[in-house]
């Protein structure tokens, strides 16, 4: 299983980060140690002291797939979930400025934490589907899936040109504006329109 991040699929989050529009999907991988065992808290790393979240609809992939077609991409997929693109942006902010690759500053253990929950697609608007992230009960982030630049079946057939798709592999799918900090303490709440997705605890 593996996991796949879209980077800037949302053009105000590209312009709160002062990153360019990309032209064609961005994407990078995680591992699958990864992800958070089921009702475990996240405990912050020590190794950064800037550690953010960027909450993502995450599609999880249910049929082999390579060079999947765009029209044929809905076919890959039944389930949608949520979760968190940890990342320690000191780390990620020395990566860019040495021009090195970014895993240190993504993918780190526990790094995407995942809804238990998966709601089957056919229940939702996946063109039109509202997601919210709230700290410590305060609404920080707000995405709608129509504000995507790339669709998520656009970005089924764009990675799977690279790789083949598996069952179960993780597809995030970016993050909109309001990205931010956390701290020891803080307790994220993620949601799917009205449906509550995950309730993680920062120690």
């Amino acid at each position: 299983m593996k996991i796949i991040c879209i980077g800037r699929n949302y053009a105000n989050h590209a312009k709160e980060m002062n990153s360019p529009i990309p032209s064609t999907p961005m994407f990078f991988m995680k591992p699958d140690t990864a992800l958070l065992p089921k009702k475990n808290p996240f405990f912050y790393p020590n190794f950064t002291n800037d550690l953010h979240y960027e909450c993502e609809v995450v599609i999880r992939i249910s049929k082999l797939g390579k060079n999947i077609s765009e029209k044929f991409a809905h076919e890959y997929y039944h389930d949608i979930g949520l979760g968190i693109d940890f990342t320690a942006r000191d780390l990620q902010k020395q990566c860019k400025e040495n021009g090195h690759p970014w895993e240190i500053a993504k993918a780190f253990e526990h790094s995407a934490p995942l809804s238990e929950q998966f709601i089957d697609k056919s229940k939702l608007t996946l063109d039109n589907l509202n997601f919210t992230l709230y700290k410590n009960g305060e609404l920080v982030q707000q995405g709608n899936t129509s504000d995507m630049i790339f669709s998520i079946d656009q970005l089924i057939a764009y990675v799977s040109q690279f790789m083949t798709l598996k069952i179960g592999d993780l597809l995030f799918t970016g993050t909109p504006e309001g990205v931010g900090p956390v701290q020891i303490g803080d307790t994220l709440t993620g949601k799917i329109e009205d449906t509550e997705m995950f309730n993680l605890k920062i120690k």
